[in-house]
């Protein structure tokens, strides 16, 4: 019998949703790469003006490419904390 539970959390990043801030044991993915813009698809899966909000370091900027509207990722500047698609 173990004198206390123990707490796991399973998390891809760490933006606290997986609540590795708080666990005892902490399985963490951490991204390593900036993220891969598929620009026929933004327009339709994203909030670019949300997108480019949630960036802490301003690596994403507004893009127009082929008259669509997208994102373009300053890879110098990206942290890779993945909020920009979280």
């Amino acid at each position: 019998r173990m004198p206390a539970q123990v707490r796991i959390a399973l998390a891809c990043c760490l933006n606290m949703c997986g609540a590795v801030h708080c666990s005892d044991i902490a399985i963490l993915g951490v991204h390593r790469k900036p993220p891969f813009i598929e620009h026929e698809r933004v327009s339709s899966v994203c909030e670019v003006p949300l997108a480019i909000a949630a960036c802490p370091t301003a690596a994403i900027k507004p893009a127009k490419i082929d008259d669509m509207k997208t994102v373009a990722v300053r890879n110098e500047r990206c942290m890779f904390c993945g909020n920009c698609y979280t």
